[in-house]
C-alpha cells in the first residue's frame, strides 16, 4: 500500500482527497501545517511515496519545504495549490517538485497523476537497487543488504569502504569526480578531511576485492578526474 502524505491547510480539501481516492491501494497522513508534516517525517519518521503539497500554508513556504524535503529524498512530489502563474510553476519545478497541479481540479486527473507518480517513484527506486548490486564469477557485491562476497568468502568492508562502493557501483560506468565523493563520503564537510583520505580508501577498498590491487580491473583512477567502476 502507498503511503501518501497530504500537506493543506484546508481540511475539507485535505479529508477529501484521502475520501475521493479512498477506492484506491493508498494510506493517507492528512497534515494541515508545516510543523505537523515535519513530525511525521522527522520525529514519527514515517517514509512517504509520495507527497501532495500546498504551497500557501500557515506556518511557512511550501517552497521552502519542497527546497529542505529535497535535501533528504528523491521520493515524488505533487505541488497542488491556487497559484497558478507561470513564475509559480516554474519556481515549483526548480526546486524539484515533479508534478504541478493547480486549484480548481479534477479529482480523475488527480488521482491519474498520483498513480503515475507512485508508479514513476518505484521504478527509479528498484533501478536504484539494482545498480547497488555487482555480481560475477567471483565477486557479489551488494550494498543494498551489505554483503560483500569475494570467491566464497565474506568480505570485512569500514563504513568508508562501504559508501565508496556504494558510489561507484551505483555509477558504474560513469567517472564520478573526486569533488563529489569527497562530498559523498564526508557529508559534514571535507575541511578536517586528510587531503590523501579518497586515494587511500580507494587504495584498501581495491585491496579487498581486486585480484591484483597494483592493476585493478573495477576500480580504474581516470587521471585527473576521479575514479570509474567497469
Amino acid at each position: 500500500m502507498a503511503e501518501i502524505l497530504i500537506i493543506e491547510d484546508d481540511k475539507g480539501l485535505n479529508e477529501g482527497i484521502a475520501i475521493g481516492l479512498g477506492g484506491e491501494d493508498y494510506h493517507f497522513t492528512g497534515c494541515s501545517t508545516l510543523a505537523e508534516a515535519r513530525r511525521s517525517i522527522y520525529e514519527e519518521k514515517k517514509r512517504f511515496d509520495l507527497v501532495i503539497l500546498d504551497l500557501n500554508l500557515p506556518d511557512g513556504s511550501g517552497y521552502e519545504f519542497l527546497k529542505e524535503y529535497r535535501s533528504i529524498t528523491d521520493h515524488p512530489v505533487l505541488v497542488l495549490t491556487a497559484n497558478d502563474l507561470e513564475m509559480n510553476e516554474v519556481m515549483g519545478f526548480e526546486l524539484g517538485a515533479n508534478d504541478y497541479v493547480t486549484k480548481p481540479f479534477s479529482l480523475a486527473v488527480l488521482r491519474a497523476r498520483i498513480s503515475n507518480l507512485i508508479k514513476l517513484g518505484r521504478e527509479r527506486e528498484n533501478a536504484e537497487y539494482a545498480r547497488g548490486r555487482y555480481k560475477d564469477e567471483k565477486l557479489y557485491l551488494d550494498t543494498n543488504e551489505m554483503k560483500f562476497i569475494k570467491e566464497g568468502q565474506e568480505v570485512l568492508l569500514s563504513r568508508t569502504e562501504q559508501k565508496l562502493l556504494k558510489i561507484l557501483l551505483e555509477n558504474r560506468g560513469n567517472t564520478i569526480p573526486k569533488e563529489r565523493m569527497l562530498e559523498k563520503i564526508w557529508p559534514d564537510g571535507t575541511e578536517f578531511v586528510e587531503e590523501n583520505a579518497l586515494s587511500v580508501a580507494v587504495s584498501r577498498l581495491r585491496g579487498k576485492i581486486e585480484d591484483n590491487p597494483s592493476k585493478p580491473q573495477h576500480i580504474l583512477n581516470v587521471y585527473g578526474i576521479g575514479y570509474v567502476w567497469r
